[in-house]
């Protein structure tokens, strides 16, 4: 539409100039000359009114002598000249003497300039008609040849913004694996030498947000090669061949620049498994995913050429990319561990004002669970609240609420909310804080509150003081009491007819680890040390549909029984405890509803309990709706 608005533009100019050096030549006076005959002109020479006379061909002008200098026009016979014309009227010669006699003569360009443009004006329209229309055409066919191309985005060696292993915070291991393509894309002889063939394809798998595509960037970077990245989705069209041409033209490429590292993120949106899902695959896709494997397969033995791709759902792949000449190296991208999260922190706070108040060492404490991007997304956060407060550097203050901010959303202080239910939260947050520190395998409890925020009407923040990957049954049971101790805290003080609706997620989260614990880790003595059901794949994915039970009816409801058996005793131990500790449940209470928020020191300073020495479980926070 724009190409099109630019040649009419373009057309319409045009037209303009041709008219106006036409216009140019024929323009006349504002007030056409008088036409009139020979004898009358005769008569006005003899009655010497007459100023000027031009001859121009077979037209005399004759401008008069009076104020306005009118024009007049005679048209003579072509054979008679002024001369001759004076002659036969018999006038006389001091007539004659008397007046301006101009002779004008026509120049052959202007003659040329009347006669032949007007003629060739149709033809110069056309012409110029066509060659708009040919360039369009023209155009529109480099756009249709174009279309089966890739167009990845390259980030050259002398880039500016170029990434090493330094930007990369973590991930020890994985960059331990990178390293070897490195060195290879570095000095390939002594592989060849030893007759080592370096993989042609590196899959990188994690969760979203650890850093694959960081990685990939930081490794072209540290080989100081090219790197071609696109997307999985950027190969797919509704076009026939399109993805697969895109794939031919990326890789050839590459080929041209080698070595170079071609990545393709997302892997998953042209990898996944062939003819998966009801009624049937995706032809266009599937083609797309033949010409990868096929363009691989076509690499001469070290090349240069290292193919690395990123996904968060390798379950999904296809097998064939993932046999042995393909992708056949595979890094695992863990969430950052403490350690890592410190690393991760510390350079995200590099051009931040960050105050000499901040513990980074607290704050990877605080953040278990957190990937790498919600690590940066949170000291944005903090960075834009600072502002917002008017302060010029970043507090403890503001990075620790947008860690509240990032796992449960922002403050909802605007919520009108009765005493009663103010009331109502607070025994219920106090239930699960007094439970969560008075048990040995529950997490420390860092933070209580009453304040609406997000969905939830309350919270209480437990995290853990360093990272563990188990859970033992001891961990499970102290965790579920924990989880029912709001439940139970509103179930004492006002009475089971006035339980509130704040505990369903608590309930609902209770009942998914005693079920887990029972059908998923064998964590019953009943039934004994085995699991229960096995889950396939998403339909949509090639796998089963639903569940697939291993087991009888019978056997599900023992199931049941045992889950409500494990509820159960966890309730049974949160009243406990609450009932020994009312007391403490009471100042907690009383405490909240002065302050609304307790931090950790304050709520060891109240219950009188300290938690440095507690077992971690893993991280959580508790909720009340």
């Amino acid at each position: 539409m724009k190409s099109f608005l630019k040649n009419f533009v373009i057309i319409f100019a045009v037209l303009l100039l041709v008219a106006g050096v036409l216009g140019m030549f024929s323009r006349t006076n504002d007030k056409a000359p008088e036409s009139i005959g020979i004898g009358r002109m005769v008569e006005e020479i003899n009655a010497e009114l007459v100023k000027k006379i031009a001859v121009s061909g077979d037209t005399l002008k004759v401008t008069l002598k009076d104020q306005k200098a009118r024009t007049q026009e005679v048209t003579k016979e072509p054979q008679d000249s002024f001369g001759s014309i004076m002659k036969n009227y018999n006038v006389a010669e001091d007539a004659i003497k008397s007046l301006q006699v101009e002779v004008v003569g026509e120049s052959s360009w202007k003659v040329w300039a009347m006669n032949i443009i007007p003629a060739l004006l149709p033809l110069i329209i056309i012409i110029v008609f066509f060659y708009f229309m040919t360039r369009g055409v023209q155009g529109m066919n480099n756009k249709a040849m174009g279309f089966g191309q890739s167009n990845p985005r390259e980030a050259k060696p002398d880039d500016k913004d170029k990434k090493t292993f330094a930007d990369v915070a973590g991930a020890t291991e994985a960059k331990q694996e990178l390293a070897e393509v490195v060195d290879f894309l570095k000095d390939q002889k002594k592989f060849v030498q030893m007759g080592a063939k370096i993989p042609k394809g590196v899959l990188l798998m994690g969760l979203p947000g650890t850093g694959k595509t960081l990685l990939a960037k930081a490794a072209a970077g540290e080989a100081n090669v090219p790197f071609f990245h696109m997307s999985g989705s950027e190969f797919v069209e509704m076009f026939v061949g399109v993805g697969a041409s895109r794939v031919r033209d990326l890789f050839s490429k590459a080929k041209k620049a080698a070595p170079a590292i071609v990545f393709i993120d997302e892997i998953d949106a042209v990898g996944r498994r062939r003819g998966a899902g009801m009624g049937g695959g995706h032809d266009e896709r599937e083609q797309t995913l033949n010409q990868i494997l096929v363009e691989m397969d076509g690499f001469e033995p070290n090349l240069g050429v290292i193919v690395m791709a990123a996904t968060n759902r390798p379950d999904v792949l296809d097998p064939a990319l993932l046999r042995p000449g393909r992708f056949d190296r595979r890094v695992t991208i863990d969430m950052p561990d403490i350690k890592d999260r410190e690393e991760i922190l510390t350079i995200h706070a590099k051009g931040k004002l960050i105050s000499s108040e901040v513990n980074i060492r607290k704050l990877a404490e605080r953040t278990p669970g957190f990937s790498g991007a919600d690590l940066a997304n949170l000291l944005n956060e903090a960075a834009i609240l600072a502002v917002r407060r008017v302060k010029t550097v970043i507090g403890q203050a503001e990075i620790l609420e947008s860690v509240e901010k990032v796992l449960l959303g922002p403050e909802r202080r605007g919520r009108v909310t009765s005493d009663s239910d103010k009331k109502t939260t607070a025994y219920h947050e106090a239930g699960h804080a007094v439970v969560g520190c008075l048990l040995t395998n529950c997490d420390p409890v860092r933070k209580v509150s009453i304040i609406s925020r997000g969905r939830a009407g309350g919270y209480t923040l437990k995290m853990p003081t360093e990272d563990k990957h188990y859970h033992t049954l001891a961990q499970f049971r102290d965790e579920l009491a924990m989880s029912l101790g709001g439940f139970v805290a509103e179930k004492l003080i006002f009475g089971a007819e006035n339980i509130s609706t704040g505990p369903s997620s608590d309930l609902k989260s209770a009942t998914h680890i005693a079920h887990e614990m029972i059908v998923r880790y064998g964590m019953s003595e009943k039934l004994g040390p085995r699991t229960f059901g096995d889950f396939g794949d998403n339909v949509f994915l090639g796998g089963r549909t639903g569940e697939e039970k291993d087991y009888s009816e019978k056997t599900s409801e023992q199931i049941d029984e045992e889950v409500k058996a494990l509820i159960v005793e966890a309730e049974k131990r949160a009243h406990q405890t609450l009932t020994k500790n009312k007391e403490k449940l009471e100042k907690m209470v009383a405490v909240l509803l002065e302050k609304e928020t307790i931090e950790q020191d304050e709520i060891e300073a109240v219950m009188g309990v300290s938690q440095n020495n507690k077992k971690s479980s893993g991280e959580g926070v508790v909720v009340a709706e």
